[in-house]
């Protein structure tokens, strides 16, 4: 399967997923809207649900790909099954460790929160959520084993029953008239049972077939099974940067009334561009990256990694300028219903806008961690994480007493940049940073065209100022058309990028 094939596959699951994501969240929107009770059930949903972004976009992958990779296939199942046991066991106890320590872990979410009993339903709601941790977490490993054998298909879809699972729920509450507290409670129950239904289906894949990519054993502490468990943390640490940013983001929105629930949706919103990225970085990139890193060289890593980063920025650099200049109609036309009120679509908008700033940063760091991820460095990758999450509390705290919420969200933007640049002396420490000009000529056409874009987005919206959903989706497939002739144009996209991305690898 060509790379072009594997990404558009990849691709479209996620973009599915996203787009379920979106309608979940409408639905949250309309149901809880963003008083005490969707903040409580939103701090308490951010770290399961961090955990399931994260490893859903392969966060596991940069621990598994470069080990297994270099084993031979009996063996790597036999591997595999060994992790997959002791990962199994390791959940058991993290989950009874949150359920027992529910209220400690609500202080530490949400401390801004205040009162006692919205504290509580915090930790209702994560006794009843965390389960999933389980089942997603071994299913997003089960699915890293079958995207090594390029068996995408499963693996792509199986994360779509999640969303399903939450919007089912939320239309089903809609024709109940229960209090907002055990609306939430049972959309907290839904998703540990929708987790589950996620590693069933992957756990029948795995088990289908004669070429079963996991062999299940009593463990072997191999030294291949010992790599990989000193490499898991490090690995889901660094691969959910931009996550915990906005984890740390959330704990100093939760002294704002209803802040925790203006940075959650309009994260939501940020994260489908950032969130196809990540999957494509995870899923297609890294392996592909670390093949070139196995047979081919520096030089074609490094060519490698710089074809990512543009096509990366090709995505983000539009995406971030339309997101920041659309951010008031994506969120009145997405959110604006039910419990969610005007004020609500004012706050959501002002942090979606200084996300926006942070999203091209935030793919550089998705692109450049692979490399990194395909050497194995992941100590060094670990480190620009911890940079990045302290520039965010810090800038977070500090902006967010200046500025408010649209401060909190440029904190995390400026997490993201410290992020990426960390990552980029990393890089260069390593000999593996060299841009070169056909490079900066590449990202100065995508400015340009992003630049042309913008200009057709602010004239559209001077003509319809307050977009219904109609007029949005105008404001967007112009813009898109805009982009794609300025992009075709200004020769952002070249014969090359087509040619490498239909290559076989």
């Amino acid at each position: 399967m060509s790379l072009l094939r594997s990404s558009l596959l990849v691709g479209l699951g996620t973009v599915a997923s996203r787009v379920l994501g979106f309608a979940r969240d409408i639905l949250f929107a309309q149901v809880l809207g963003a008083g005490p009770v969707a903040d409580a059930f939103l701090a308490a949903f951010r770290l399961p649900n961090l955990v399931r972004r994260v490893v859903a976009e392969g966060g596991l992958n940069p621990a598994l790909v470069p080990v297994l990779g270099r084993l031979e296939p009996a063996e790597a199942a036999r591997v595999a099954g060994d992790v997959t046991t002791i990962l199994a066991l390791l959940l058991l106890g993290l989950v009874a460790l949150v359920e027992v320590a529910a209220g400690p872990i609500a202080l530490l979410l949400a401390p801004g929160l205040g009162t006692e009993e919205t504290l509580g339903l915090v930790a209702l709601y994560t006794r009843l959520a965390f389960p999933a941790v389980f089942g997603v977490t071994l299913a997003s490993v089960g699915a890293a084993f079958l995207n090594m054998h390029r068996r995408y298909g499963v693996a792509t879809l199986a994360p779509l029953v999640v969303n399903g699972g939450l919007i089912l729920t939320l239309l089903g509450l809609g024709r109940l008239s229960l209090a907002p507290e055990r609306e939430a409670a049972w959309l907290a129950l839904a998703s540990s049972a929708a987790g589950l239904l996620q590693l069933a289906i992957i756990a029948a894949a795995l088990l289908r077939g004669p070429d079963r990519p996991v062999r299940l054993r009593r463990p072997t502490l191999s030294p291949a099974l010992k790599t990989l468990l000193r490499a898991g943390l490090p690995a889901l640490f660094a691969s959910g940067a931009v996550q915990l940013f906005v984890l740390a983001g959330t704990q100093i929105a939760s002294f704002w009334p209803s802040g925790v629930s203006w940075l959650y949706y309009a994260e939501r919103v940020m994260q489908l561009p950032l969130g196809l990225i990540a999957a494509l970085a995870g899923s297609v990139l890294l392996p592909e990256l670390a093949a070139r890193h196995r047979h081919a060289g520096v030089e074609a890593l490094v060519a490698a990694q710089n074809r990512a980063l543009a096509l990366a920025l090709l995505l983000a650099l539009p995406a971030a300028a339309a997101l920041a200049i659309l951010a008031e109609p994506i969120a009145a036309v997405l959110f604006r219903r039910g419990a969610f009120a005007a004020e609500d679509v004012n706050g959501t908008a002002l942090v979606l806008a200084g996300l926006s700033a942070g999203l091209p940063f935030a793919t550089l760091g998705k692109v450049l961690s692979q490399t990194l991820f395909a050497r194995g460095a992941l100590r060094g990758t670990l480190f620009a994480a911890l940079a990045g999450l302290a520039a965010t509390a810090g800038a977070g705290a500090a902006l967010g007493f200046l500025l408010g919420m649209g401060g909190i969200a440029l904190g995390i933007s400026l997490g993201c940049l410290v992020h990426a640049g960390a990552l980029i002396v990393l890089l260069r420490r390593a000999g593996l940073w060299r841009l070169g000009r056909d490079f900066a000529g590449q990202v100065l056409r995508i400015a340009l065209a992003t630049g042309a874009m913008s200009l057709g987005l602010g004239g559209g919206l001077a003509f319809l100022p307050q977009p219904g959903a109609l007029g949005l989706a105008a404001l967007c497939g112009g813009g898109l058309a805009a982009y794609a002739a300025a992009a075709w144009l200004f020769g952002a996209v070249t014969p090359e990028d087509l040619a490498l991305a239909t290559k076989k690898p």
